[in-house]
């Protein structure tokens, strides 16, 4: 067993986060990690897509049951989190949030947390299981007062030692230090995780950071301990599970990736990761255009730039649900040419864990006194 700072924080058996990977549902995979150990995030980027993208908001309902029922997004957000608690009784697993609060989607970040502080109040079993939120994408301190005070465990991913030091600032309870390695949703100014984690570690000694981005198995999570880290989040490794309510024809394109197989384009909320395809090298293309900061380091905004450089992601996420391979678009990290199968979480869970011990474990016969 690999016990850290973050596992006894939070109350994992694990050190491992699946990551709140949108706009799509992690609803059922959020409570299958949760049952294994780890801690389940639920996306709620989807949530915020009602009136922005309705076609995406479909696809997050449809993996939801009973959200037809649901009268609102902030309803149908209390429905999923009772149904993973359900999920979890036996088990008595840990599961959270991510929620991002970049300006676009500030509104209904502060809506989400509201409503999730709510959550935790009115249940006992909520505050003990469910009380973990990691916000991304945004700036921590506009978020502050309304998170702090509250019983939720509060996380927030960071690309540099300067977001990092926002974190530390709000008064977050750790830090997820994600590298430019990392899937979809990236920082203007990259840092490669073999760089990122041990600098946030060394800044920020008495803090909890989890590495994050790159991060796929039992070497890599070794690697993250060795540097200092108190455990991985990972994405693109969980996207490819059995357990993940994504379409298949992402699964089996993060599979089929190989070396160089991903590439950095504007996203909606600022850079992006995407796997290397006719489609995605077309966004390349419209992002040297109209988006060159994405490139350069100088970050844009909404209004200087075309809307359909925007939606492209959107329309490219739709079609890869309806199955259009020519027309699809896949979010993922680099680290997906390192990934060969589709398990189960639970069985990429124990294995992680079981590497990992060994590596940890080998290491002192490979140095010589």
């Amino acid at each position: 067993m690999i016990k850290t700072r973050f596992t006894e924080l939070v109350g994992l058996k694990t050190p491992i986060i699946q990551a709140g990977m949108g706009p799509f549902s992690t609803n059922m995979m959020c409570g299958t990690v949760s049952q294994a150990g780890g801690l389940g995030l639920v996306s709620t980027s989807g949530l915020a897509s009602q009136l922005m993208a309705p076609e995406m908001f479909e696809i997050f309902m449809e993996s939801t049951p009973g959200a037809k029922e649901a009268g609102s997004p902030l309803e149908l957000y209390k429905l999923i989190y009772r149904n993973i608690l359900e999920q979890t009784k036996e088990s008595k697993g840990v599961f959270g949030s991510n929620i991002m609060v970049s300006e676009e989607l500030r509104g209904m970040a502060i809506k989400l947390v509201e409503t999730l502080v709510e959550i935790t109040d009115e249940n006992e079993e909520m505050a003990k299981r469910a009380n973990v939120i990691i916000t991304s994408a945004g700036d921590p301190v506009k978020m502050s007062e309304l998170v702090k005070g509250s019983p939720l465990i509060w996380g927030h991913v960071v690309p540099s030692i300067k977001h990092a030091t926002r974190a530390v600032k709000a008064g977050c309870d750790f830090i997820v230090a994600s590298g430019q390695e990392g899937g979809f949703h990236g920082p203007w100014e990259p840092i490669s995780s073999m760089i990122l984690l041990p600098a946030i570690c060394e800044e920020f000694p008495d803090v909890p950071v989890v590495g994050a981005g790159g991060y796929c198995d039992g070497k890599t999570l070794a690697a993250a301990l060795v540097l200092g880290g108190d455990g991985v989040q990972m994405g693109t490794r969980f996207l490819a599970t059995k357990d993940c309510e994504f379409a298949d024809l992402w699964k089996n394109k993060v599979v089929e990736t190989g070396d160089r197989g991903s590439l950095r384009a504007r996203g909606m909320v600022g850079p992006a990761r995407y796997l290397k395809t006719p489609v995605s090298q077309e966004m390349c293309q419209v992002t040297i255009e109209y988006a060159p900061g994405t490139y350069t380091g100088v970050p844009d905004t909404l209004k200087s730039i075309p809307a359909r450089v925007l939606m492209a992601e959107m329309k490219g996420f739709a079609a890869t649900f309806s199955g259009e391979e020519d027309k699809a678009l896949f979010a993922g990290g680099e680290c997906a040419q390192r990934i060969k199968d589709i398990p189960t979480a639970k069985e990429l869970i124990e294995r992680t864990v079981k590497e990992a011990e060994e590596i940890l474990g080998g290491i002192a016969g490979k140095v010589i006194s």
